[in-house]
């Protein structure tokens, strides 16, 4: 078994919106970090709900581990660490208790591993949640999510409101995650650095529609962006055209392959891109 997660013409819409999850297809191999990239509204999240099964999906195929998850799964559940982007627990709970109830759902807790993810992101254990700081909260749900020993993690925006030294730190502690072979991580993310540090793959979703999943290095060493004069422009292969978007003087063109680029078009300026400007072509770029 290759994917610890695939999901196969995913489909979701909601009727009083215009929002539609639009035949979403991807998979996620045992021992990777996927890095789901969207702006706000682009449906990572209610992909994220399709997976957990709290959305329910109006079509397609979503397999865990080789099978599709149902409400009774509890064995799956177990394999699987979430984190969600805004309120995990009820304020009114202390670490402490947060401990205890935990006990209760996961047969897998571990005490003793939370206590040190505690004393590592040091968080009080008799403070009310209520009174945590957001980058505190995201730390809280990062402890529990992995104190289960899950072989999944799915992080909906986890290292929002950390400091950039915080977020490096859970950025080693999810590398050490994927260490073991029979561990991945769903992992969507504004912060586009973090994904360049941390994620094999990276899945680019817009509008409800997937763009392009590719593996890191690829769009890193591979993809690259060409600066054109309108009259350069005119000239390209409509084939070596990814996405493009017009600036005051110049059209900047994406291109899967710039060295390739470079040999064909010798007058044009040709640049290493970023995760940003790939995102930013792809969202708010067109497509000849």
């Amino acid at each position: 078994m290759e994917n610890i997660l695939e999901l196969q013409q995913v489909q979701k819409t909601y009727p009083k919106s215009d929002f539609t999850l639009n035949s979403l297809s991807f998979a996620l191999p045992y021992g990777a970090i996927l890095g789901f990239v969207g702006e706000n509204g682009a449906g990572k999240t209610t992909t994220i709900g399709c997976i957990l099964n709290t959305v329910r999906k109006d079509g397609g195929t979503i397999k865990l581990f080789g099978k599709q998850m149902q409400d009774t799964d509890t064995d799956i559940r177990e394999k699987i660490g979430v984190v969600y982007d805004g309120d995990n627990f009820p304020g009114y709970y202390t670490p402490r208790q947060l401990d205890k109830v935990m006990a209760g759902l996961y047969t897998q807790w571990d005490h003793a591993l939370f206590q040190k993810y505690l004393e590592d992101f040091h968080l009080p254990m008799k403070q009310k949640i209520k009174y945590f700081s957001r980058g505190m909260t995201m730390k809280l749900a990062i402890a529990a999510a992995l104190s289960h020993h899950p072989q999944l993690l799915i992080l909906d925006e986890a290292t929002s409101g950390l400091d950039p030294v915080m977020r490096d730190e859970m950025l080693d502690v999810f590398l050490t995650f994927v260490q073991e072979e029979n561990h991945s991580i769903l992992l969507s993310s504004h912060i586009t650095s973090d994904l360049e540090k941390v994620a094999d793959y990276i899945a680019f979703i817009h509008h409800g529609r997937l763009i392009m999943t590719v593996s890191k290095d690829e769009l890193i060493y591979q993809y690259a962006v060409m600066r054109c004069r309108e009259n350069q422009f005119l000239s390209l292969d409509p084939a070596d055209i990814i996405a493009f978007r017009k600036r005051d003087y110049q059209i900047d063109v994406l291109v899967t392959d710039g060295k390739a680029a470079k040999r064909k078009y010798k007058d044009v300026v040709i640049d290493h891109v970023s995760l940003d400007e790939i995102m930013l072509l792809l969202v708010k770029g067109e497509q000849r």
